[in-house]
C-alpha cells in the first residue's frame, strides 16, 4: 500500500446520536472513493464496519470501526464510532487519535440529545468538527428547522456551506455557496441555481462570508470595505476558522441516496486539519497531559499510541494504534514506555472493518494494527528506546452501572475468570470487582445495554455462558453497647473428651476502625497457646452476624477468662468455644445493620433539576450541595447503595438522557430499623 505523508492524512471521527446514519454515510463514503464496489446497508448486516455479529442483530454501532478511503491524493482514516451512549468508550478513543469530528444529525429528527453529548466532548477536547445534515431524503425533512436547532444547541458559529435543493421525496441536490453553483443526484452534475433558491442562497452566502471575514484581519478590512473576497480567499479562512474552532461549516445530503458525499469528502480534506498541523501531547509523570508538546515528524523517533485492544479467540490480541511521529515497521522491536519493556513488532495491518491488509510500515500520522503483543494495552506508548515518550492517555469514563455474573455451568466456572480478564483488556469502561461482603463476581459498565453486550460477547468468544443478576448489597453487622459472651465446649465421647471454656468482652468501636482482638487473661485460666486459637474462632464468629448473617466489623473483642482441662482441651476446642462466645456476644450487644453509602454526583441540565432532587429524596438521599454552570447544575448527594443500584437507568429515563453521574463508595451507616428488617426477613427466607 502507498504510503502518504503527514500532510495527505486525515483521521475523522464519525459522531452522532444512535440511528442518525453515521455507518450509512461511512458506507456511502467507501463506495464513492471506490474502497468497495457495492453499497452496504444496516437493515442487511452488510456494512463495512457494522460486521459484529452483535451490531447485525441489534443493527446498531457497538465498536468502533477504522475504514481507511482515498480521495484526491489525501487517505482519510474514518473512524465510526457508536452513538449508543453505553458505548462512550468506543468514542472517547476514537477522539483521542483524530484531528477532526463529523458530528451527523438527522434532518428528519432534529438536534437529538446524543449529538449533544458528543458536542460536549468535542468542546472540551477542542476538536475540529464538521456539521452533516443527513437524511435529506427523509419524511419530515427540513433543512431550516434543523438549522435553527443546531444554532440553538451549537451556537451561531455553525454555519452552511451548503443549501439543499428541495427535501423528503422531493431531495435532488445541493448548492455549494462558495462557489454559488448547483450540483444534482449522486453524479453532482454542475448547473445553476434554482430561480426560487436564488435568494436564500444569496442571503447564507453573505452570512457565510461574514462569519469567515470576522476571523481573519485582512479579510474583515475588506470585507468592511465593500471589497469582494475571492473563493480562493475564502476557502483558505474558512480552513483555518475551522481548525481554530471559530467557524463550523454545515453540510447536508442524504447517505441512502448517495446525494453530497463527494462534496462532503472535498471537505473533509479541504477543512479537517492533517497530522502535521496537530502537535503531539506528551504525557508529565502522572500520566495526565503535559505541557510539553512535540511537532509531529516522519523522520523522529517513534511514538505511537495504542487507543484499541480486542480479543480474539482465533487471533489473539489484536492492538490499534495510531503513529503520532517517525514510523513503525513489520517485524520490528519497540519500547513500551508505560510498562519499560520491549515488545516484539509481528506483521503490521492496515484494517478495513473486519478485513487486515498485510503493509510492510506505518508511517507518522497513520493507523494500523498488529497482534499478539504480550504486554501493550490501551493507552499505551509505543516508542523507540533510545528516546523514550509517553503521549498522554485517552481519559475513558468510570462505569456506573453493575449486574453480578454467575457461570451457567460448571464447565463455565474455570473459564468465567480468563474470559473476564479478556473482556476488560479490551473494554477499560469495563470494571471487574469480587465483592468480599457477598461472595458475588460483579461486572460494572456504562448500562444495562452495555453489560448485555458483554455476556453475548463472552458467550461467542470465549464460550463461557453467564446469567447476570442485580448484585447483592453487601450489608455488615456491628454492635451498639458492650456486652459479654461466654461458652463452655464440653464434650464426652469415651477416651479423650473435648473441653474448651471462653469468656469474651465486646466493645463497639468508631465506624471503619475495623476488628481489634486483645488478650486480658491473667492466672493461666486459659493457657497462653490457646489463646490464638480462641482469636481464630472469633474471626469464624466474625464472618456471620447475628442478625442476617452478614459480616460483623468495629468491634473490639477482649478475652478475659476462661477455663481449660489438662487432658480434654485442645486448640479445636477452643476455636469452637471462641467462635460461639462471640455470637452470643453479638446477641447481647444490641446489634444492628450497616448499609453502604454512596457518593453520588449527578450532572443534569437545569430543567430537570427539581425531578432529579425529587428523586433522590425517594431514595432515602440526602443532597448536600448544588452547583449551577452554564445552564446545568451538579447535584452532590449521598445515598444508600441498595437505592441506586439501577440509577444508571433511572437518571436516563428522567433526563431523555441528558444527565450523567458518577458513583463512589463512601462509607457504612445504620440501616433505618424498617428496611433493617424488610433486609433481614429476606435473607432468612432465602436462607431457608
Amino acid at each position: 500500500m502507498e504510503q502518504y505523508g503527514l500532510e495527505n492524512i486525515r483521521n475523522l471521527v464519525l459522531l452522532s446520536h444512535s440511528g442518525a446514519g453515521k455507518t450509512s454515510l461511512s458506507e456511502a463514503m467507501l463506495f464513492d472513493t471506490k474502497a468497495v464496489t457495492r453499497l452496504g446497508k444496516v437493515d442487511d448486516g452488510t456494512t463495512t464496519s457494522d460486521y459484529d455479529p452483535d451490531e447485525v442483530k441489534r443493527k446498531i454501532s457497538i465498536n468502533l470501526s477504522i475504514i481507511p478511503c482515498l480521495w484526491q491524493g489525501n487517505k482519510t482514516n474514518i473512524l465510526d464510532a457508536p452513538g449508543y451512549p453505553d458505548f462512550v468508550g468506543e468514542v472517547k478513543a476514537a477522539m483521542r487519535v483524530s484531528e477532526g469530528a463529523l458530528v451527523v444529525i438527522c434532518a428528519a429528527s432534529g438536534v437529538e440529545v446524543g449529538a449533544e453529548q458528543v458536542w460536549g466532548y468535542c468542546e472540551e477536547a477542542n476538536l475540529p468538527r464538521l456539521i452533516f445534515i443527513n437524511k435529506m431524503d427523509r419524511e419530515n425533512a427540513d433543512f431550516s428547522r434543523t438549522m435553527d436547532e443546531v444554532r440553538e444547541k451549537f451556537g451561531t458559529r455553525c454555519v452552511p456551506v451548503q443549501l439543499p435543493i428541495g427535501a423528503q421525496n422531493d431531495f435532488q441536490g445541493l448548492i455549494d455557496l462558495l462557489t454559488m453553483k448547483s450540483y444534482l443526484a449522486t453524479e453532482m452534475n454542475e448547473g445553476e441555481i434554482p430561480s426560487q433558491l436564488q435568494e436564500e442562497a444569496n442571503s447564507l452566502r453573505d452570512k457565510l462570508v461574514e462569519a469567515v471575514a470576522e476571523t481573519d484581519d485582512v479579510l474583515i478590512k475588506k470585507y468592511l470595505d465593500d471589497e469582494e473576497l475571492t473563493r480562493e480567499e475564502i476557502g483558505g479562512a474558512l480552513r483555518n476558522a475551522v481548525a481554530a474552532g471559530k467557524v463550523i461549516p454545515v453540510l447536508a445530503g442524504s447517505a441512502l441516496r448517495n446525494i453530497g458525499l463527494t462534496s462532503l469528502l472535498e471537505a473533509v480534506a479541504s477543512y479537517i486539519p492533517a497530522p502535521k498541523d496537530q502537535d503531539m501531547v506528551l504525557a508529565g509523570d502522572s500520566g495526565e497531559e503535559a505541557e510539553q508538546r512535540i511537532k509531529p515528524s516522519q523522520d523522529g523517533p517513534l511514538a505511537a499510541l495504542v487507543f484499541k485492544t480486542t480479543a480474539d479467540p482465533y487471533v489473539g490480541k489484536l492492538t490499534y494504534f495510531r503513529v503520532y511521529t517517525g514510523a513503525i515497521d513489520s517485524n520490528s522491536q519497540v519500547w513500551n514506555a508505560q510498562h519499560g519493556a520491549m515488545e516484539r513488532i509481528g506483521q503490521l495491518f492496515v484494517v478495513k472493518g473486519k478485513n487486515q491488509e498485510p503493509v510492510p510500515q506505518l508511517g507518522a500520522g497513520d493507523i494500523g494494527a498488529v497482534a499478539k503483543l504480550s504486554v501493550t494495552g490501551t493507552g499505551d506508548t509505543l516508542c523507540s528506546k533510545e528516546k523514550p515518550a509517553k503521549l498522554a492517555s485517552i481519559a475513558f469514563a468510570k462505569p456506573i452501572y453493575s449486574l453480578a455474573v454467575h457461570p451457567k455451568t460448571k464447565a463455565d466456572v474455570d473459564k468465567l475468570g480468563t474470559a473476564l480478564t479478556r473482556i476488560s483488556e479490551e473494554d477499560l469502561t469495563i470494571e471487574v470487582r469480587r465483592e468480599m461482603g457477598t461472595h458475588e463476581t460483579v461486572l460494572w459498565g456504562m448500562g444495562e445495554t452495555h453489560l448485555n453486550v458483554v455476556a453475548e460477547k463472552m458467550f461467542r468468544k470465549f464460550g463461557v455462558g453467564v446469567t447476570m443478576e442485580t448484585p447483592k448489597v453487601p450489608y455488615q453487622e456491628t454492635i451498639t453497647t458492650s456486652a459479654r459472651g461466654e461458652y463452655k465446649h464440653k464434650k464426652q465421647t469415651g477416651g479423650h473428651g473435648q473441653y474448651g471454656h471462653v469468656l469474651l468482652e465486646l466493645e463497639p468501636l468508631s465506624r471503619g476502625s475495623g476488628m481489634e482482638f486483645a488478650n486480658k487473661v491473667v492466672g493461666g485460666t486459659i493457657p497462653r497457646n490457646y489463646i490464638p486459637a480462641v482469636e481464630k474462632g472469633v474471626n469464624e464468629g466474625i464472618q456471620e452476624g447475628a442478625l442476617g448473617g452478614y459480616p460483623v466489623v468495629d468491634i473490639k473483642t477482649t478475652v478475659y477468662d476462661g477455663s481449660f482441662h489438662p487432658v480434654d482441651s485442645s486448640e479445636i476446642c477452643f476455636k469452637i468455644a471462641g467462635a460461639q462466645a462471640f455470637k452470643r456476644g453479638m446477641i447481647e450487644g444490641q446489634p444492628i445493620l450497616l448499609e453502604p453509602i454512596m457518593n453520588l454526583k449527578v450532572t443534569v441540565p437545569d430543567d430537570y433539576t427539581g425531578d432529579i432532587i425529587g428523586d433522590l429524596n425517594t431514595k432515602r438521599a440526602r443532597v448536600v450541595g448544588m452547583n449551577p454552570e452554564h445552564g446545568i447544575n451538579i447535584i452532590e448527594a449521598q445515598a444508600p447503595l441498595a437505592e441506586v443500584q439501577r440509577y444508571a437507568i433511572d437518571l436516563r429515563s428522567m433526563t431523555q438522557a441528558r444527565g450523567t453521574f458518577t458513583m463512589e463508595f463512601s462509607h457504612y451507616e445504620e440501616t433505618p430499623a424498617l428496611v433493617a428488617q424488610k433486609v433481614i426477613a429476606a435473607k432468612q427466607t432465602e436462607k431457608a
